[in-house]
């Protein structure tokens, strides 16, 4: 008997490649067609959006919240949030969630420590990338980071929500990210962490020049792993 995972969403993108990894690897570890248990509940991201916008982290807290809720009472048994940017929130929310959870950065950082990686390159939006999410999750597990400059903050930003939020794969976007990997390579990082889960639609080993760390799909194999335990 399998636990039931509780995804509390934000933009569609990343929920789904979380849900799709968890449903196809799920059928790997358990057989043809077979996974654990799964719901999700979703805000609309423009909510979340007007809220980070304000830098209002008690009503991101708060959305975050009402889907815990939501999912609790459907069953679940404990919650993940494909989105690396609102688990900002997380801590606020904690002690009033009806679940536990697993924290996304926390996972990454046990995945980056357990490979053998020193210095992190940090991706994602800039609410993210500004924040301390990664920073206090690498440095817990003995790591240093490395954020892109202000200019590569603004552009990866943009990319994110103007393009791949929306389904929109540019290739010169890709060519972007790959030089901001390529120069983190140069300066001295051993990994870099795609800290936005669609970034790996576009980013994954085989097109950057480091070694990544899949935050979308990490975060959904660490849920089959409690799931199964």
């Amino acid at each position: 008997m399998t636990a039931h995972i509780g995804i509390v969403g934000c933009s569609a993108e990343g929920a789904a490649l979380c849900y799709r990894t968890i449903c196809q690897e799920g059928a790997d570890r358990m057989g043809v067609h077979d996974h654990p248990e799964v719901s999700m509940h979703t805000h609309s991201l423009a909510r979340y959006v007007e809220c980070l916008d304000r830098n209002d982290w008690h009503a991101v807290g708060a959305l975050m919240l009402s889907s815990a809720e939501k999912l609790a009472a459907g069953g679940a048994d404990f919650l993940i949030c494909p989105d690396n940017t609102i688990h900002s929130a997380l801590p606020e929310i904690m002690p009033n969630s009806p679940l536990p959870w697993l924290h996304i950065a926390e996972v990454v950082a046990a995945k980056a420590k357990s490979r053998g990686y020193q210095c992190i390159g940090l991706t994602g939006t800039r609410w993210l990338v500004d924040s301390d999410v990664y920073p206090e999750a690498l440095a817990a597990a003995g790591m240093q980071y490395q954020r892109p400059s202000e200019a590569e903050r603004d552009e990866i930003d943009r990319i994110i929500m103007q393009e791949l939020v929306r389904a929109h794969f540019d290739p010169d976007s890709v060519a972007y990210f790959q030089r901001v990997i390529a120069g983190m390579a140069l300066s001295g990082c051993d990994a870099v962490v795609l800290g936005c889960t669609e970034i790996p639609l576009i980013i994954n080993d085989d097109n950057a020049s480091l070694p990544t760390l899949d935050s979308t799909r990490l975060l959904a194999r660490a849920a089959l792993d409690k799931a199964a335990a």
